[in-house]
């Protein structure tokens, strides 16, 4: 059995907390096998196989402190990671790291964390709390707007006998150069675009209005100074284009005949009714994530919690720091995404303080009715959670070696934490009483003492407001 962590917590203050970590060195040493096994697969050593270099040659041909060194960098997110799951606390931002000089063979490892923690709060009366929950309803408009899209899929183009002008499509050859020089990726043929799309390079879609099938035309512009393509930004141009055709887009009737087309329905009315159900329970399950977030929210107002700002501050850059990923994820770079934006990151940080706090807020008031309410959870929670997320393909054998993984990275626990919020939310609401949403809005506009009480509060200065 592996060895567990020393971890040692001193409460700091303004919700925040310092871990003295101690890794056992049984630990440590595991660690630096590891490191030594993956720098032998790339090292290349007379009399071995490439890839198969034992990890005591390794640790011969490198050095003990080289591999060591890889071997803390590599451990120390896992270690971190147990050290905060042993404290029993939710942390919020950066960690900042102290870590010593690294052990001789057969010591511990030490290193210290000081790091925000979400604060506790106290729970105000969760009984008799009523939250607006409106009905869900469907406008007409937004059926017709599903229709009109329907329509515009199922649309054909058909060639005409004209010239072309805004929302017809132009078939075209084309050649472009700079100073006389034809450029690579300048030249097209059989090119279909819409005029009026903004497809291409400003300029260009505006010049081929009025021109008809047979139409020999050059088309002048000068490419943004952001171009993506370098070697052509701020440079001017010249295409030489020939039409080839004009086509103009024809929608299908609306009639039972699209309805036919769309997806075998026997009738236009057959087809609306579809779309009115579809966005039906879409507006529903939208009703029942506000109804949600409300209950949870009426809870948080009953509630005192007292929030920092350099932790509102702290947790608004790890919101950041998860929209990058995510940008990332999709291709995007978050650098492009700021450049667009027109802001630094810092401005967009602070932007987002207001949410932040309203996230630790909630997290804050969750993670306390967890404990009031004694929410356990157990391992066959964790594992249906896990078997969720690898999908339906996944068999029972994945599911085991994931929850395994996860517990070998001490992810478990963090597992476990996210289900037994998500339990303090259903808890919250089973017991909140929906009203009409008209009553709730009504109920706001309401003076009470409470109100102006807090009013009057909010108006007196403090050292953090």
């Amino acid at each position: 059995m592996a060895a567990a962590l020393k971890t040692n917590a001193t409460e700091l203050g303004d919700s925040r907390i310092r871990l003295e970590v101690e890794v056992p060195s049984e630990a440590l040493e595991r660690e630096l096998r590891t490191a030594a096994e993956e720098i032998g697969r790339s090292l290349k050593v007379p009399g071995f196989r490439s890839g198969k270099v034992p990890p005591q040659v390794v640790l011969q041909q490198v050095g003990r402190e080289a591999v060591l060194d890889e071997a803390v960098r590599r451990g120390l997110p896992g270690w971190y990671e147990e050290a905060v799951s042993e404290a029993g606390v939710t942390t919020v931002g950066d960690p900042s790291i102290d870590l010593g000089d690294l052990p001789e063979k057969g010591s511990a490892l030490a290193f210290t964390v000081e790091v925000g923690i979400v604060p506790p709060a106290k729970l105000g009366d969760m009984s008799e709390i009523e939250v607006g929950r409106r009905e869900p309803a469907i406008d007409a408009d937004e059926v017709q707007t599903e229709l009109d899209r329907l329509r515009e899929s199922l649309a054909s183009l058909e060639t005409v006998e004209r010239a072309a002008a805004t929302g017809d499509f132009v078939v075209m050859d084309f050649v472009g150069s700079v100073d006389g020089e034809q450029f690579e990726g300048g030249e097209g043929r059989g090119f279909v675009v819409e005029l009026g799309s903004g497809r291409l390079v400003p300029g260009f879609e505006e010049q081929l209005a009025g021109a008809a099938a047979g139409d020999e035309r050059t088309v002048s512009l000068t490419f943004p100074d952001d171009y993506p393509a370098e070697p052509l930004a701020g440079k001017d141009a010249e295409f030489a284009v020939s039409v080839k055709e004009v086509k103009e887009k024809r929608l299908p009737e609306l009639d039972d005949d699209l309805a036919v087309e769309a997806g075998g329905y026997d009738s236009l009315e057959e087809l609306r009714a579809e779309i009115e159900e579809r966005l039906k329970e879409a507006d529903e399950r939208a009703i029942e994530v506000e109804f949600r977030q409300a209950a949870v929210d009426a809870v948080v107002e009953r509630s005192e919690v007292s929030i920092p700002h350099e932790l509102v501050h702290a947790k608004a850059h790890e919101m950041w720091h998860r929209t990058a990923h995510r940008l990332q994820a999709q291709g995007v770079d978050p650098r492009r995404y700021l450049e667009l934006s027109g802001k630094t990151e810092e401005e967009l940080v602070v932007e987002s303080e207001e949410d932040a706090e309203t996230a630790l807020r909630r997290e804050a008031v969750l993670a306390a009715v967890v404990e009031a309410e004694g929410i356990e959870v157990g391992d066959d929670e964790v594992e249906e959670a896990l078997r969720e997320a690898a999908g339906p393909e996944a068999n029972e054998k994945q599911v085991k070696r994931a929850l395994k993984r996860a517990r070998s990275r001490g992810a478990d626990d963090a597992l476990r934490e996210d289900i037994a919020l998500r339990k303090a939310v259903d808890l919250i609401v089973e017991r909140a009483k929906p009203i009409p949403i008209d009553t709730a809005e009504a109920r706001e506009k309401l003076w009470t003492p409470e109100k102006d009480a807090e009013q009057k509060s909010s108006e007196i200065w403090t050292p953090g407001s």
